[in-house]
Order: structure tokens, then C-alpha cells, then sequence
């Protein structure tokens, strides 16, 4: 087979097409690249040096109001969430520090929020900016989360528990929330329409050992939202990426039903979550994104282990050849080796051209 840009190769695993080898991407945290400039040098082209094809991002510009204030050392965005910075052991994360409606309790308490409007973008420079970035990279645009949208805006707990106590302010919650999310990616949609090949329809329903909602509720209050999404995109002709972290298996039928395309990031240690089975359920319907492990092989095990878990992946979610672009399973780690990182990039390079 002739060799594939980084484009061509993504789309076609996307569409389960043969490749000219498994295509590869890469979610890493800050101290992650630091660490890879560092090995190779500042100004390196990491993603050639590593042969990761991965995608080209685009998004609006925001021109609303100005935001609302945030305490010294907090930052904030158009919703009213604000995060800090906390450290831990090798890194540091931007936590939430504020849900701007956990102390709603009231219809009126909901009509009292500024609610974002799509009005607030300007989407006028989008187009020019996607056809330059989709030459050689799959174009990836927006994201919607309606219920890790709800966590953000009432803090988990709350979300938990809203949808069994407060049935109809939950509804009502969701209905404006995702009614805004719904407008900006339209607009978005329609300054770049042609040209847009992947969205993100995502959530985290899944935790380290089960579900974290039942499926009851899941199809009442979040599934009609992700039925609104998902046809958006397919009236623009676009892929649809959705990531669920852990175990989400319970999930899965619904999802393909409503026709996501790509399962990332297949959290294969999880309950459920085993590659093998997925590919042969799953396989003629999804791409699978993801699967190297990322909490125990990646930051603590050694080179070789690290190129074995590659193969492992590969074997697995590209057994028939396509539908897999291997990544690890969630953003890299400050604590992963440098060695560990370029022994899986280069175990896909080789391996993967099987």
C-alpha cells in the first residue's frame, strides 16, 4: 500500500478502512511535553520526531461579555466555573474551586444564571483557519458533555443526586444548558460545514469499577441530549468521537445506537472493558481510540513491557487490520519515563505497519 499522510490514515481507520499502519495520537499533560522538549530540544517537531498523526483542532474566537471575576491565582470561563492550580506528586491540575449552580434550588434560581449564547463567538475566521488545517490532519471541532457539563455547573455530588430528587428542575437544567451548547456547535458547524470531520460527543459515565449513573437515568435525562447532538453532526457529515473513561460497557449499546463512531479512551483493566471482546461486538461499527495502559504499564513498567502492551492493543483492537488508532489510554502522566513514552510511539511505527 503507498504511504498515507497523517489525514488519510485517520480517516481511514475512522471509516474502518485498510491503512498503511495503525495511526497513533497522543493526550499528554504539561509536564509531559516539557519533558519531551527538554529530550529532544526546544522547537523539535515532536509529533514527526515520534510519527504521532493525531488531529488539528479549530474553534471560534469568544467576544462576549467579559467574564466574571475569579479570586487571585483562580481562573474562570464563560459559564461562571472556576478552577485553580493543585499539585501533586510530579504535576499540577487545574481543579474545580467553584459550581456556579450548586446553590440553585429553584426554577427561578436557573432563570436567574447567565446562561451562555452562541452570540457570544465569532465564527467569521473559523473557515479559513479549517481549510489550511485539514491539508494533513483529520480537522477535529467542539465538544458536548451534557453530563459532565452538569457535574461542572453543580458539583458531582449534587449532579448525582439531582436527577432523583429534582426530576423537573434537572430537565429544565439540561434543556438550557444543552439548548446553548446545541446553538454554538451549529454555528460552528455551519461556518466550517464541508470541512469538519470529527466532534466530539463525549461524557464520563463510567468510573474505576461501574457505571456512575444508572442506565435508567442515562436514557430519561442524558440520552436525548446526546440523540440531539449526535444528529447535528450527521447533518453536517460528521464523525463522532465519544469519550468515556472506565468502565462503560453497560452504556455502549445505546451509544452505537445513536451512532458514535469512535470509542476512546477503551479502558481495558475496567470491568467490561476487554479489547478483544469489543473489537468482535463492536468492531464493524466502531473505531476504537485509546487502549495503552495508562496507570500502571506507561508510568511504572519498563521499555519492554511498554512495547508488549502496544502489541497487545494492536492485536486486539486492530485485528482486522483498521479501526484503531492507538494512543495512550488518557493523557500521559508527569511520572511516565521518557524512555516508556518513546518506546510506544516507536513499537506503533513498527509494529503497527503489520
Amino acid at each position: 500500500m503507498d504511504a498515507m499522510n497523517s489525514r488519510e490514515r485517520v480517516l481511514a481507520a475512522i471509516n474502518r478502512l485498510p491503512v498503511d499502519r495503525v495511526p497513533t495520537d497522543i493526550w499528554a499533560t504539561g509536564e509531559v511535553w516539557a519533558k519531551l522538549r527538554a529530550h529532544f530540544g526546544e522547537g523539535a517537531d515532536l509529533h514527526k520526531l515520534l510519527h504521532i498523526d493525531g488531529f488539528a483542532g479549530i474553534g471560534p474566537k469568544y467576544v462576549g461579555p467579559p467574564l466574571p471575576p475569579a479570586p487571585e491565582g483562580e481562573s474562570v470561563d464563560l459559564w461562571g466555573l472556576r478552577s485553580k492550580p493543585v499539585a501533586y506528586d510530579g504535576g499540577v491540575y487545574a481543579e474545580q474551586s467553584f459550581n456556579p449552580l450548586a446553590a440553585a434550588e429553584t426554577m427561578d434560581d436557573l432563570e436567574a444564571y447567565r446562561w451562555p449564547s452562541a452570540d457570544w463567538f465569532d465564527y467569521s475566521e473559523m473557515r479559513a483557519a479549517a481549510l489550511e488545517r485539514r491539508k494533513t490532519h483529520a480537522l477535529q471541532c467542539g465538544y458536548m458533555a451534557p453530563f459532565y457539563q452538569h457535574n461542572l455547573l453543580r458539583g458531582l455530588q449534587l449532579s448525582l443526586t439531582d436527577p432523583l430528587l429534582k426530576p423537573d428542575f434537572t430537565h429544565h437544567l439540561l434543556d438550557r444548558m444543552c439548548e446553548f451548547i446545541l446553538q454554538h456547535h451549529r454555528r460552528m458547524f455551519e461556518a466550517c460545514d464541508g470541512l469538519i470531520d470529527v466532534a466530539q460527543v463525549t461524557d464520563d459515565l463510567g468510573s474505576q469499577h461501574g457505571p456512575m449513573i444508572s442506565l435508567a437515568v442515562y436514557r430519561e435525562f442524558y440520552k436525548p441530549h446526546h440523540a440531539r447532538f449526535i444528529a447535528l453532526c450527521r447533518e453536517f457529515g460528521i464523525k463522532v468521537f465519544h469519550h468515556d473513561d472506565g468502565s462503560c460497557r453497560a452504556f455502549l449499546p445505546d451509544l452505537v445506537e445513536l451512532g458514535i463512531d469512535i470509542l476512546n479512551p477503551v479502558q481495558w483493566t475496567c470491568p467490561g472493558m476487554d479489547l478483544a471482546e469489543l473489537k468482535r461486538e463492536y468492531g464493524h461499527r466502531l473505531c476504537f481510540h485509546g487502549g495503552v495502559e495508562n496507570q500502571r504499564i506507561l508510568p511504572f513498567g519498563t521499555p519492554a513491557e511498554v512495547r508488549a502492551e502496544v502489541r497487545h492493543c494492536i492485536d486486539a483492537l486492530a485485528s482486522d487490520g483498521t479501526g484503531y488508532i492507538l494512543a495512550p489510554c488518557h493523557n500521559l502522566q508527569a511520572v511516565s519515563p521518557v524512555a516508556n513514552i518513546l518506546a510506544m510511539y516507536d513499537e506503533a511505527w513498527k509494529y503497527g505497519r503489520r
